[in-house]
C-alpha cells in the first residue's frame, strides 16, 4: 500500500523540485546579466554585486536539484542506479561547495575597485 503512493507522489515532487531548481538558475542568470548591463553602462551610478547575485542564484538552485535527486533514492531498485545517484549528488555538492566559497571571498574589490579604493584610504 505504502508502496504504491510512494510510486504515485514521488514523481511529480522529483520533478516539482527540479522545475524549480532549473527556475531559479534561469532567473538568477537573467537577473545577473540585466544588472551587468546596468553596471556595465553606468545606468545611474548604480551598483549591483553581480557575481555573488549569480552565486547565490546557482547554489539555491543546485539545492533544489539536489533535493530532487534525495528523493530519488527512495526510487533506487538496484546497486547500479544507486551509484549513479550517488555520483550525481556528490557532483553537486561539490559544485555547491565551490559556489560557497565563491561567495565567501564576496564581491567587495572585484565587483566595487573605486569602492574598495576609497575604504583603503
Amino acid at each position: 500500500m505504502l508502496e504504491k503512493v510512494i510510486e504515485l507522489v514521488l514523481p511529480p515532487l522529483i520533478s516539482g523540485a527540479e522545475l524549480i531548481g532549473i527556475f531559479v538558475v534561469t532567473v538568477s542568470v537573467i537577473r545577473a546579466f540585466i544588472h551587468y548591463l546596468v553596471v556595465l553602462l553606468g545606468i545611474k551610478g548604480k551598483h549591483y554585486a553581480v557575481k555573488f547575485e549569480l552565486a547565490n542564484g546557482m547554489a539555491t538552485g543546485l539545492e533544489f536539484k539536489m533535493a530532487a535527486e534525495i528523493l530519488k533514492t527512495v526510487q533506487v531498485r538496484n546497486l547500479q542506479e544507486l551509484m549513479v545517484l550517488g555520483a550525481i549528488i556528490l557532483l553537486r555538492a561539490l559544485l555547491s561547495f565551490m559556489i560557497h566559497i565563491e561567495m565567501r571571498n564576496g564581491p567587495h574589490e572585484e565587483e566595487f575597485p573605486e569602492e574598495a579604493a576609497e575604504k583603503k584610504e
